[in-house]
């Protein structure tokens, strides 16, 4: 049986991915294939190189505790952060106009000196020589087509896939401008069967439409709006699926980084609940 992996976007919540390999690797489940999405591209394809969740946890640890991750300032756009206060507010308000103000004069609110920072120690190697088979999904804003990366640099392909629109700037390959793959694909279910995968495990980190926030101004309705764009995009998707696996991540939102080791337990807890039907599935 050829089990393939479909990793969703959803930001910091997509941290829960590190949780569910951890519970396949420790339990010796073979994968055949991955296919990632946003921070699905980000975790498969540094699990798809090392095939050590170990080594893909404490990169990512790495990587949030830098201080080029820090300076995006990513807790002002976190809805859940527990800092409160008047003066807070006020900066995270400037914080955030700033980068408004960024996205209103340039492409995006960063450039691509900050993005090759973020990741400067990311795998280089060629996607087609990686020990699992890998694919990142990526958006094309030209011709508004998903793009599947299949071969080539895989930290480029990680680059395109994760490039969230305004915030990073898109990915000029050939004819198209590549961004975020969870634009077109949230959960790259049919890329995964696509790739020769006979059994695929998805793992859906799409945000919860139980958890509403006070619609009071302008923001949390965009915000609300994509939500709800975004889950149904997801369900078109997971519909291909085998098995479909919910960490309980999804009542964080995007930028909820702080959260890290809460986010990949969850992704453990709800990893196990599947195991005796995948060990079985294995004939374990």
């Amino acid at each position: 049986m050829k089990i393939g992996l479909a990793l969703g976007g959803g930001g910091a919540r997509g941290l829960a991915h590190i949780g569910v390999l951890r519970v396949l690797e420790k339990n010796n489940i073979p994968i055949y294939q991955i296919s990632g999405t946003s921070i699905g591209a980000i975790v498969g394809g540094l699990y798809a190189k090392y095939r050590d969740i170990d080594k893909v946890e404490a990169y990512l640890y790495h990587l949030v505790e830098s201080p080029v991750f820090k300076n995006l300032n990513l807790d002002s756009f976190d809805p859940e952060t527990e800092e409160s206060g008047y003066w807070k507010e006020v900066i995270n308000s400037a914080q955030r106009n700033l980068s408004f103000l960024r996205m209103w004069r340039y492409p995006s609110a960063i450039n691509n000196s900050i993005v090759n920072g973020i990741f400067k120690k990311y795998p280089d190697d060629p996607i087609e020589a990686l020990p699992i088979k890998f694919a990142a999904v990526a958006t094309d804003l030209i011709s508004g087509r998903e793009i599947v990366i299949v071969e080539g640099s895989l930290k480029q392909a990680v680059i395109a896939s994760s490039s969230i629109p305004g915030l990073f700037p898109p990915v000029e390959k050939s004819n198209a401008k590549l961004v975020d793959g969870g634009i077109s694909d949230l959960v790259p279910v049919y890329v995964t069967r696509g790739q020769g995968s006979e059994y695929v495990i998805a793992v859906d980190v799409t945000k919860s439409l139980e958890d509403i926030e006070p619609l009071t101004n302008g923001l949390s309705i965009i915000d609300r709006s994509q939500t709800i764009l975004a889950f149904q995009l997801a369900r078109e998707r997971l519909a291909g699926a085998d098995l479909v696996i919910r960490p309980s991540s999804i009542r964080f939102s995007w930028a909820s980084v702080r959260y890290m080791p809460e986010i990949i337990k969850s992704g453990e807890i709800a990893a196990k609940a599947f195991l005796p039907k995948l060990l079985e599935m294995v004939g374990k």
